[in-house]
């Protein structure tokens, strides 16, 4: 009976404490990559018969149309580049590449955007911007805007940033990872 009793408890105990082993553990074994292409339309005003979808896709199809003359001024203005920065390892075990760059939209949004990225995965690692430049640690990171949860650990992907962030309060994007309240790469802009 005595036996019986210990077996239950160590099923009682130890399936938990596998599955947190795994969640924990599992992105450490799998990459996720994503390749998400600029945002083309991002400010594009959306007709009523169509989603924000069907006017991407209908950008992407016109901008693989040959060139033409257009007789008329165009009145619209490409995206321009804020600020940007070079991911950087943070320590041995904490590793991050490629670049982060804040553009402004035609519309006055702003966007980040991960180009060429890689970081060492982790659980819920999220997309931060931090005031500090070069922060060292879970105390630097205060006053961040979060961007939410990283889309993949590998590849190109856009971040909104919310309308009422002030680009100049920021200067650097860092990857975190929110349940231990790790950095994992940071991005200093500039």
């Amino acid at each position: 009976m005595t036996k019986r009793i210990l077996i239950i408890g160590a099923v009682i105990v130890g399936v938990p404490i596998l599955a947190l082993g795994w969640w924990l553990g599992s992105p450490l074994l799998f990459d996720t990559e994503v390749s998400e292409p600029f945002p083309m339309s991002a400010g594009a005003i959306v007709p009523d018969d169509m989603t924000q979808e069907d006017v991407e896709a209908a950008m992407v199809s016109a901008a693989g149309e040959p060139d033409a003359a257009i007789e008329e001024e165009m009145t619209g203005s490409a995206p321009i580049a804020l600020a940007s920065g070079r991911f950087e390892d943070y320590d041995n075990f904490h590793k991050g590449s490629g670049t982060a760059t804040i553009y402004q939209l035609e519309d006055g949004s702003h966007v980040l955007r991960l180009q060429d990225f890689e970081v060492t995965n982790g659980p819920e690692l999220h997309v931060l911007l931090v005031p500090d430049a070069d922060p060292k640690g879970r105390d630097d990171v205060t006053g961040h805007v979060d961007l939410g949860e990283l889309k993949g650990n590998i590849g190109d992907q856009n971040y909104e940033i919310p309308a009422g962030a002030d680009i100049d309060d920021y200067g650097s994007v860092v990857i975190y990872c929110q349940p231990f309240h790790v950095i994992f790469s940071v991005a200093t802009l500039g």
